[in-house]
């Protein structure tokens, strides 16, 4: 009876709906029989669909602009970059099934230019912000990027930042990636320069995609559409595939020249797809999955590459998101549902939860299943889709198929809806509340069925080939370099070059072949910031107000390629070799593992095609002392073609030069009137001829004697200013030189004068001679004092980030500040010099060493990071100086701070994979706890205590409350996991910390809160039953012992 007066009264409800849709161009499915004749010609396929695109598609394209709108009615029309763009792509793929006809009646023509005229609308649009352009390359702010919606009519801004979420890379992506593969098609749309200059910007926007968090597909950033944005899978993924599609691409097509070409960073893409495949299949932290992501697996961006992980990312979205009508956008989304409030922007705390199970589902997503059914070769997925979606379509006046743009639970049978989910008829979106036409839906419906009724194949509507498995892609040979499908044991070409012809020869003794920088011209060797230097000319344009490309470093993977600049051959060294003025430089074993991991990255990532050439560049400096022997075994290791587990071919730079990859530097164009710009080489060494390489022996002994103070620092605090300097002068201990004009440094400042200079300059050059002597102790202190930063900190805190990881700075047991989104080196500058050194100086730079040591592990070994979801830098300190005291037992432990950086990256390593056998659980509880380590799983039990304690969960005076907590997130969500670490960061003790992880992962707490079954029962009945077993025997292998 219930369910038949649920049916009556939802037939009142449709026709009420329908009474309200007067002058409709809709008519439902049924009441339309239109039968297509058996045995048509192509023509009359061709003509069927031209009649649709032109009624349901081009009708609604704007005269001026070429935009497509929005909405299909009413004045104030708006256009969205995304849907103006599969609405051009729907125009070209029916004019490339025309290309098949020989007398077209001009359509081809008709269609492509409407395709054309969308094409370049966008680019006016986007070309009259181009100061929003340049602001967004220097500082990605969502206040100063593009706009992705324009007026159709004029293409005026529409709304302001505040008003619209704007930022939205994959909008902006995905322009660049049609402009590719339509201008591969043989349309020409860039016509001059400018554009080419300002497509090159659009370039370096998109190349920090994996850093820049965006508002997303859906303009609402997060799950709870309160205005925060996240770093989605679908911006980065579409980001990747636009890279890898333009990449040495002629904007020009078969009439291009040199200055027409695209470059693309390739360590910029490399790191795009690290981040993909880091956060896939996940969308962003609080979305675990997202409809969004069917655009980027699949059409237009094809951007995984790994079969495995398509298939995981697939198997999630359709297992959490299809229904009967369609896919949700995700879960608990409110758009459009009955209960969701119009009159506000943003929802309020807890209020996603009123939308769980009541999502719209959107047709939309049937028709990309379609589209991936057909490019991977799938027919019974193509059917499956297309029967779905056959019951969803309604009709034109004329006949003409409609794609609704969602289905939605009326508000009578919301609660119904929500009690038995899928057991409510849901009604289309076209019942008068939006336009009458979903033109996003409209348009990627003509692609699918032209592919399925096989007027076009995927090969037309994707000329590039991103639809191409990589290891199936044909090796192809380009003047222009373009990522490759590379996948083979790789062998790296490695030239081995000696600062000097005095130390080339010293090196000959050992068997040691190099070469020197004058025997290798007229080839010249730049350092990478000489490159940095070039690639400033890119894309400059003095009318727009553009500048070339950003200072931002050269990686490895473009380090080994060969440049022609100016017409000169070019080589260039890896960053790791350069001079920096942080310390870590002056560790020759910390430079032998650079180089290590510098070779396993350029292994794993290197995709072209040809050698990458691998400088190695030795300096005197590195042959010096104790670290002669290891830098020969490395040295001699190149010779035997193993390093590191890396295969290498070591030989001349002329020799290895014609199997590598060329990059040609045409852009930089200088006429008979301009300056060249002063590009400075790596020049050999001038010595005194038939002078010798000395090597000098290490002394530790004086090393220990000059790391020990003479004087008590607390004594001369107090002491006269006076009295200070004499001591100053009479003093020889570098220890005690520093520690004094520490003192001197807080109470007169850096420009007081002593009688070697200012206090600054002093303290400078014990810096330097501390770094000669290899005084790691002094050479920290005084780093400190002169507040020095390692340049390279900033990208190894992205690093960790897209790792998903949250990095925090901070001494242990003071406040730390978490940084959850990519920051500035000036701001983590002043984070560390404010946070880390409040009880020893020294701890600001040790953190910036243990930064830069877990970036490069992070990159190599992400298994050794598992389980820790917050990197806490000052608590892994803790964790290796306790890591020191264990080890010397009764003994005093080792000073941290006494140890080279490579040692201290050796103790780092040593403790993220602890061999803890045989110590007691205090001791594995310390270790742990620092980390921050949880068990797998740890999360998913916490969600499960918050459900059964109403009055929520309290842990060191932090409060997790059930609500809005269980209303906000899900229990997978990545949002609810920080969200437990920002609880546990309160603990102060790494042990205290440890014990709550284990009590949380118990099983008794699955056991009701009270009564005879209880917690306590439980516990007691255990105790109970291992007293009544006997005597009680402690044993350091339990983790809890009852005595």
């Amino acid at each position: 009876m219930a369910s038949h007066l649920a049916d009556v009264s939802w037939r009142m409800l449709e026709l009420r709906a329908r009474s309200k849709r007067s002058g409709s161009v809709y008519e439902p499915l049924k009441s339309i029989n239109l039968p297509r004749p058996e045995g048509e010609s192509l023509w009359d396929k061709l003509d069927h669909y031209y009649r649709i695109v032109k009624s349901t598609v081009l009708l609604y394209q704007s005269p001026t602009t070429g935009l497509f709108p929005t909405k299909t009615f009413g004045d104030n029309q708006k256009a969205k970059v995304q849907d103006s763009l599969y609405c051009a792509a729907c125009a070209w793929a029916l004019a490339l099934a025309y290309r098949r006809i020989d007398d077209d009646k001009g359509r081809t023509h008709e269609l492509e230019h409407s395709a054309i005229k969308c094409m370049r609308g966008i680019l006016y649009c986007c070309m009259r912000q181009a100061d929003k352009v340049q602001q967004f390359k220097q500082d990605p702010r969502p206040s100063k990027c593009l706009h992705s919606v324009f007026s159709a009519h004029s293409g005026d801004e529409v709304f302001s930042h505040d008003e619209y979420g704007h930022l939205q890379i994959n909008a902006v992506s995905l322009f660049l990636l049609y402009l590719v593969e339509m201008i591969s098609s043989g349309l020409q749309i860039i016509y001059n320069t400018d554009e080419v200059s300002f497509i090159q910007n659009l370039v370096f926007c998109v190349e920090r995609a994996y850093r820049v968090p965006d508002f997303g597909i859906w303009e609402r950033g997060s799950k709870y559409n309160n205005g925060s944005t996240e770093l989605h899978s679908s911006s980065v993924g579409l980001a990747k595939a636009a890279l890898e599609a333009i990449n040495g691409f002629n904007l020009f097509g078969n009439q291009g020249c040199s200055w027409s070409i695209i470059f693309v960073d390739l360590d910029a893409h490399n790191r795009n797809r690290q981040t993909l495949c880091s956060l896939l299949p996940r969308e962003s932290r609080s979305h675990n999955t997202d409809a969004a992501l069917l655009p980027c697996i699949s059409y237009p961006a094809f951007a995984v590459d790994d079969d495995a992980l398509y298939s995981q990312t697939l198997d999630k979205i359709v297992r959490k998101l299809k229904g009967k009508y369609g896919f949700k956008r995700f879960l608990r989304d409110g758009y459009r549902t009955s209960l969701e409030d119009r009159n506000r922007r943003y929802y309020k705390p807890a209020e996603i939860k009123l939308f769980d199970g009541i999502e719209c589902e959107f047709p939309l997503f049937f028709i990309f299943m379609m589209i991936d059914g057909i490019f991977r070769g799938n027919p019974q997925q193509v059917k499956e889709y297309q029967e779905l979606l056959d019951h969803l379509l309604q009709h034109s006046s004329e006949g003409y198929p409609v794609v609704p743009k969602y289905y939605y639970v009326p508000a009578d049978f919301v609660e119904l809806e929500k009690k038995n989910p899928g057991s409510q008829k849901r009604f289309p979106s076209n019942s008068g509340r939006d336009g009458k036409f979903f033109l996003w839906g409209q348009a990627l419906y003509i692609i699918a069925k032209l592919l399925v009724d096989g007027l076009v194949n995927p090969k037309d509507i994707d000329p590039v080939g991103r639809y191409i498995p990589p290891q199936d892609q044909r090796n192809v040979s380009m003047r222009y370099s373009n990522q490759g499908p590379l996948e083979n044991d790789l062998v790296v070409h490695v030239a081995l070059i000696a600062e000097s012809q005095r130390l080339q020869v010293f090196l000959n003794t050992y068997g040691i072949q190099t070469q020197t920088p004058q025997q290798v011209e007229p080839i010249q060797i730049w350092a990478q910031q000489e490159l940095v230097k070039a690639y400033f000319h890119l894309g400059i344009n003095d009318k727009l107000g553009l500048s070339g490309r950003p200072d931002r470093p050269i990686g490895c993977l473009g380090t080994s390629k060969i440049y022609r600049i100016l017409g000169k051959t070019v080589v260039c060294y890896p960053i790791i070799f350069d001079l920096s003025d942080f310390y870590m430089s002056q560790d020759v074993m910390l430079l032998i593992d650079d180089i290590k991991n510098a070779l396993q990255f350029i292994k794993q990532y290197w995709k072209m095609h040809g050698r990458p050439l691998f400088l190695v560049l030795i300096r005197e400096d590195n042959i010096r002392g104790s670290r002669f022997n290891p830098i020969l075994d490395m040295l001699a290791a190149f010779k035997k073609g193993v390093v590191g587990g890396v295969k290498v071919h070591a030989d001349r730079v002329q020799t290895l030069i014609s199997g590598a990859v060329v990059e040609q530097l045409d852009f930089l164009r200088i006429s008979e009137t301009e300056e060249p710009p002063d590009f400075k080489s790596f020049e050999e060494l001038e010595l005194p001829k038939h002078s010798k390489v000395k090597r000098q022996t290490s002394t530790p002994n004086v090393s220990e004697l000059e790391q020990q103070p003479e004087v008590n620092i607390n004594d001369w605090k107090i002491r006269s200013t006076y009295e200070i300097l004499q001591k100053l002068h009479d003093c020889n201990c570098l220890a005690s030189q520093a520690m004094l004009l520490s003192i001197l440094l807080k109470r007169e400042g850096p420009n007081f004068i002593t009688k070697e200079g200012t206090i600054s300059d002093h303290i400078e050059r014990i810096y330097r001679r501390a770094g000669s002597k290899k005084l790691w102790l002094m050479v920290r202190y005084s780093a400190a004092f002169t507040q020095k930063f390692a340049s390279s900190i900033a990208p190894h805190i992205t690093t960790l980030l897209v790792h998903g990881k949250q990095v925090t700075l901070g001494a242990f047991g003071h406040e730390e500040e978490v940084i959850s989104n990519p920051l500035s080196p000036g701001v983590i500058k002043n984070i560390i010099y404010n946070k880390c050194n409040l009880q020893d100086e020294r701890e600001a730079v040790i953190q910036q060493e243990l930064v830069i040591h877990i970036g490069w592990i992070i990159s190599n070994s992400p298994e050794l990071f598992s389980g820790m979801l917050k990197i806490r830098v000052g608590w892994i300190i803790h964790a290796m100086k306790y890591e020191l005291k264990i080890r010397a037992g009764d003994m005093p432990p080792r000073d941290l701070y006494q140890l080279s950086p490579s040692e201290v990256k050796q103790l780092l390593l040593d403790i993220l994979q602890p061999q803890q056998q045989g110590r007691c659980w205090l001791n594995r509880r310390q270790i742990d706890g620092s980390l921050n380590r949880t068990p797998h799983g740890f999360y998913d039990r916490v969600w499960q205590i918050l459900e059964r304690t109403p009055n929520g969960v309290i842990v060191a005076e932090k409060y997790l409350p059930q609500q809005p907590t269980l209303s906000d997130m899900t229990m997978y969500e990545m949002n609810f996991s920080l969200l437990v670490e920002d609880m546990l960061q309160n603990i102060d003790q790494p042990e205290y910390r440890q014990i709550i992880v284990e009590d949380d992962m118990t099983s008794f707490y699955n056991t009701p809160p009270m009564g005879k079954r209880g917690t306590c029962s439980y516990l007691t009945k255990a105790v109970m039953n291992l007293l009544l077993e006997g005597e009680v025997k402690p044993c350091s292998d339990d983790p809890c012992t009852i005595s």
